[in-house]
C-alpha cells in the first residue's frame, strides 16, 4: 500500500516505496518555478481548447478545465493557493487543484501532454513576455539618454584612449555611442526572441503522441510562430535560455562599462558629471561621501549574470538526448538573469534621466592633454606636409608644450613655426576644443551638429 503524499503523485503507479523525504524536497522545484504558474494556466487551456476541437475532450469536459483553471489562477493570485513539496512542481500542484475542483475531467488535461513538452513551453511563454518588457526598458533608458544628448550636445570634454586624453570630444556624442551599443543589445534580444518563439507542446515526453492532436492550433492559440519541429530537439532545447543569457550579459557587460565611466567622473578627481542623490548613499563613518552606489552596484551585477551563462552551458553541454533531471538546474539561473536585468535597466533608465555635467571641470581637463594635437597634425597635412612627417612635428610641439606646462593653444607662433615654417597665425583656429570638436562635421562624428542629427535620426528609428 503506498503512503498517501505517494499516491498524491500521478506518476506513483509503478512505485512501491515512498520517495525518501530528504529526497522529495532536494528534487522537487515547486519552491521556484510556481512563479510560472500563468504560463503553465495559459499553456493547459490552450492544450485542453485543442483537445476538445480535435474531439479528444468533450466540449463540457474543456469548459470545465478551463473554468477550474481560471479558478486556481484566482486562488494563486490571491495568495489562498497551498502549494505542495510532494506535488513537486507548479505543474502537478496546478493540476492537482483543478483535479480536486473539477473532478476527473481534470485528469483528462495531461492527455497527449508530458511535463517535459509543458515545462518548455511554460518556459518560453514566460521568457518572451520578460524580453518584450526588457526591450521596453531599454527603449526607455534609450529615450533618457537621447535626452541627455541633445542637452549637452555642446558640452566639450575628453575624449579618452588608453583613459589617456585623446581628441576633444561633445558629451552628447558619448551619450550617442552609449546608445548605439543599446541599439545592439534591443536587436539582439529581438533576434532571440524569433528564435525561442517556436512551440514544445505535442512532443509530449520524447516521442509525439498517438492522439490526433492539432500542434498548429496550438500554437496559434498561444501566439506561437509555428510548432518545433522535432519532438525530441522540443523538450531537451534550451539553446534559447542560453542564447538570452548571453545576450543579457552582452548587455551587462555594456551597463558595467557605462557604470565604470560614471563612477569615474562623479569622482572628485575627474568631477566631470553629478549623479542625484536619490542614487547615492553615504558612508557611515565619513560625512563628506556621496558614493555612486547605484552605478557601483550594476558593475558589480555583471559578474552574476555572466556567471548564469557558464552555468547553463556547462549544465547542457553533457547531456545526451532528451529531457533530463539536470534541465530543473535552468530556471534558477535565468529567473535571477531576468530580474536583475530588468532592475538593471530601470535604475539607470531613471538615473540617466538625473545626471548634471559639470561643463568646466571637462572642458578644463580637454584643455589638459594636448587634445588638439590631432588636429594640428592635420592642419599641417592641409597645408602640403606628408602626414608621416606632420605627426613627429607635432610629436616635438608636444614635448616643447609639456616641458613649458603650457598646452599646444597657449605655445606662441615663433615656438611652433621652429618645428615647421607651414605653421601660421591661423592655427589658432584648429586649436581650440571647440574648433576641434566642430571640425569632426561627419556622420558619425563628434560635431554639436551632427550630434543633433543623429539624435534626430535615432528618435526616428525608435518612432519607426
Amino acid at each position: 500500500m503506498h503512503d498517501t503524499n505517494q499516491s498524491a503523485k500521478p506518476w506513483a503507479g509503478r512505485f512501491n516505496a515512498p520517495t525518501d523525504a530528504f529526497v522529495e524536497a532536494f528534487t522537487a522545484s515547486v519552491d521556484f518555478d510556481r512563479r510560472l504558474y500563468r504560463y503553465d494556466i495559459q499553456g493547459s487551456i490552450a492544450h485542453a481548447t485543442m483537445l476538445a476541437r480535435q474531439g479528444i475532450l468533450t466540449e463540457a469536459e474543456r469548459d470545465a478545465i478551463v473554468d477550474g483553471l481560471e479558478q486556481v489562477r484566482a486562488r494563486i493570485e490571491a495568495g489562498e493557493f497551498e502549494w505542495s513539496i510532494p506535488l513537486e512542481d507548479v505543474h502537478m500542484n496546478i493540476e492537482s487543484a483543478l483535479t480536486q475542483a473539477i473532478g476527473d475531467a481534470g485528469k483528462k488535461l495531461h492527455t497527449g501532454r508530458s511535463r517535459n513538452d509543458q515545462v518548455a513551453t511554460d518556459v518560453r511563454l514566460w521568457l518572451r513576455e520578460e524580453i518584450d518588457t526588457i526591450a521596453g526598458e531599454i527603449r526607455r533608458l534609450q529615450h533618457a539618454l537621447l535626452e541627455l544628448a541633445e542637452r549637452e550636445a555642446d558640452t566639450v570634454l575628453p575624449g579618452f584612449t588608453h583613459l589617456q586624453v585623446a581628441q576633444p570630444i561633445t558629451f552628447g556624442h558619448h551619450m550617442m555611442a552609449w546608445f548605439e551599443m543599446l541599439e545592439r543589445d534591443h536587436d539582439r534580444l529581438l533576434d532571440c526572441r524569433r528564435r525561442l518563439n517556436v512551440m514544445p507542446l505535442g512532443a509530449a515526453a520524447l516521442a509525439g503522441t498517438t492522439y490526433p492532436i492539432d500542434r498548429a492550433h496550438t500554437a496559434a492559440l498561444l501566439g506561437f510562430d509555428r510548432p518545433a519541429e522535432n519532438s525530441l530537439d522540443a523538450v531537451s532545447d534550451r539553446d534559447f535560455a542560453i542564447e538570452f543569457s548571453a545576450d543579457a550579459a552582452i548587455l551587462m557587460m555594456h551597463l558595467s562599462r557605462f557604470s565604470e565611466e560614471l563612477i569615474l567622473w562623479s569622482s572628485a578627481q575627474f568631477g566631470f558629471v553629478e549623479l542625484s542623490d536619490s542614487f547615492c548613499t553615504g558612508s557611515s563613518i565619513m560625512p563628506q561621501k556621496k558614493n555612486p552606489d547605484v552605478p557601483e552596484l550594476v558593475r558589480g551585477k555583471s559578474g552574476r549574470i555572466f556567471g548564469h551563462l557558464i552555468g547553463l552551458l556547462t549544465l547542457m553541454k553533457a547531456q545526451p538526448l532528451a529531457y533530463n533531471k539536470d534541465n530543473q538546474e535552468d530556471k534558477e539561473p535565468l529567473f535571477d538573469t531576468v530580474d536583475n536585468l530588468k532592475g538593471s535597466l530601470k535604475v539607470y533608465a531613471d538615473m540617466m534621466a538625473h545626471v548634471s555635467c559639470n561643463h568646466e571641470r571637462m572642458r578644463e581637463a580637454a584643455r589638459q592633454g594636448f587634445s588638439t594635437a590631432t588636429d594640428l597634425a592635420d592642419y599641417l597635412v592641409r597645408k602640403g606636409i606628408p602626414f608621416r612627417d606632420a605627426h613627429e612635428i607635432v610629436g616635438k610641439a608636444v614635448a616643447l608644450g609639456v616641458r613649458e606646462g603650457r598646452d599646444l593653444a597657449e605655445l606662441p607662433l615663433e615656438s611652433l613655426q621652429q618645428f615647421s615654417e607651414a605653421i601660421t597665425d591661423d592655427v589658432y583656429a584648429v586649436l581650440t576644443l571647440d574648433g576641434s570638436v566642430a571640425a569632426r562635421d561627419h556622420l558619425g562624428g563628434t560635431a554639436p551638429n551632427q550630434v543633433r542629427a543623429a539624435i534626430a535620426r535615432a528618435r526616428q528609428r525608435l518612432a519607426d
